[in-house]
């Protein structure tokens, strides 16, 4: 298994070394300006953002503990070390390592990992619907004078509709989860039957996952908690732009035109792997700031890399303390968790 996953690895750098290699002369890059970048940028604006990731995983810890009201009394302290420690583990080997979240919160509350994976994907699909519900209004709120202005009301339309989207997937997952997991295995197993198996485990934990969310109360408090987590976390994304004060397309950016950049992020972070996938997320992130802002490649890369280190690295140092103090080996309790698949959404950032 470790050779296999040797050569994959060989495969993905020499794939990224050649397709380097072919495009060596378009690219025209300046490293004196990129780093002359990096020591302009006003520190007070990348600590602001940082500060806003960390509350984040608050209150993320706070709406686990909504979650699990129906089942057990936990406070929000006891699910802070499980967040910051199931972050690092993703930070460090990919997007893969999302299971080790559910699994360190059964162990740190005495229940099964199958009901914290439940939790796990009604925690994603509120982080999606919030993601969404604030993306989609600044963006068809955005003032009309702006660059590209049909893209981001466009947008912004695609992002409310899937929101619509997700409310009736989860009213209809409430009503009637098990006939349609039923539906959905029997009809995939034409095509596959293990495919159609995972489908229909993946609708049943939903479903378990909607059983947390046992009265309107609890909805109600876990909508405003995820709507103002991913506020802040748009919020850490202004913060880390205007910190590049002397390039006026990232210093001047307001709220709203952030959120392109932050669903391009997103859509970058869903096939994270470990290490290679920092880099192509700072592309990514790079190459949609120097599109749709104008801001030049190397200031763009510059702040792609901070984008990176405030809303996805910056979490590591503490996530391996609290590790440390828990005595968690992350690897270890990878591999015990490998038989679990939670529902993959993105969190790019950790944000998310």
């Amino acid at each position: 298994m470790k050779s296999r996953k040797g050569m994959v690895w060989l495969a993905v750098l020499i794939v990224l070394a050649l397709i380097v290699f072919c495009n060596r002369g378009r690219i025209h890059f300046d490293w004196a300006v990129f780093w002359m970048q990096l020591r302009h940028i006003s520190w007070v604006h990348i600590a602001a953002g940082i500060a806003l990731i960390y509350a984040t995983f608050w209150l993320r810890s706070a709406r686990w503990s909504v979650f699990l009201s129906a089942t057990k009394k936990v406070s929000p302290f006891v699910l802070v070390g499980p967040q910051f420690i199931g972050f690092t583990a993703v930070a460090l080997f990919g997007r893969l390592a999302d299971v080790i979240r559910p699994a360190l919160v059964a162990r740190r509350v005495q229940l099964s990992i199958s009901s914290q994976v439940a939790v796990y994907t009604i925690e994603r699909m509120f982080d999606l619907g919030a993601a969404a519900l604030i993306f989609s209004g600044a963006l068809l709120f955005a003032p009309r004078d702006l660059p590209h202005h049909e893209i981001f009301v466009r947008t912004g339309l695609v992002s409310l509709a899937g929101t619509a989207l997700i409310a009736v997937f989860a009213v209809v997952i409430r009503v009637a989860g098990g006939a349609v997991a039923r539906v959905a295995g029997a009809t995939l197993g034409w095509l596959s039957k293990p495919i159609g198996e995972s489908v229909a485990s993946k609708i049943r934990g939903f479903r378990d996952g909607l059983d947390a969310v046992s009265s309107a109360q609890d909805f109600v408090v876990v909508s405003l908690i995820s709507l103002a987590m991913w506020g802040m976390i748009g919020c850490a994304y202004v913060e880390t732009l205007h910190a590049f004060v002397d390039t006026p397309e990232l210093a001047t950016i307001s709220f709203s035109r952030t959120m392109l950049l932050m669903g391009a992020s997103i859509g970058g972070s869903l096939l994270q792997l470990p290490v290679i996938g920092w880099f192509t997320q700072i592309a990514v992130t790079a190459a949609a700031m120097h599109e749709f802002y104008g801001a030049p490649i190397e200031a763009a890369t510059a702040c792609g890399a901070l984008l990176l280190v405030v809303t996805f690295l910056c979490i590591i140092p503490t996530g391996l303390v609290f590790a440390r103090i828990n005595h968690v080996s992350l690897k270890k309790i990878a591999d015990e968790s490998g038989g679990v698949e939670p529902a993959s959404t993105s969190n790019s950032d950790l944000g998310g």
